[in-house]
């Protein structure tokens, strides 16, 4: 495929015709996000109720970022840099627990 939609317009210019449902894509984005994030809180609270609770309450501020007023500018690269911050964070700490940690067994359902 060369690229170029029907009209003879980019593909991208295709894709944002309909800009009216981008809010609700992004708040879905935020929404799906947020709640991975307490899937995965709620599985660390069966292992390690140490780093399972930060995380659940992660997945609340990263929904509250992602429902706060947009009409600030710079807010969006903000929140972005505060989820990314957190998920290297928590990434960060998951490392330091399988590096120094105990030796595990793996999951035992």
């Amino acid at each position: 495929m060369s690229g170029v939609g029907p009209s003879g317009s980019p593909l991208d210019e295709i894709e944002d015709a309909d800009p009216a449902l981008a809010k609700e894509r992004t708040d879905l984005a935020w929404t799906r996000s947020s709640i991975s994030f307490a899937a995965l809180g709620v599985l660390l609270l069966k292992f390690r109720p140490a780093v399972g609770v930060p995380v659940i309450l992660l997945s609340g501020v990263v929904w509250w970022l992602g429902h706060v007023r947009r009409d600030q500018a710079g807010t969006a690269s903000r929140r972005v840099l505060v989820v990314t911050v957190a998920v290297t964070a928590m990434a960060f700490v998951a490392l330091l627990i399988v590096v120094l940690g105990r030796g595990s067994h793996g999951l035992r359902l």
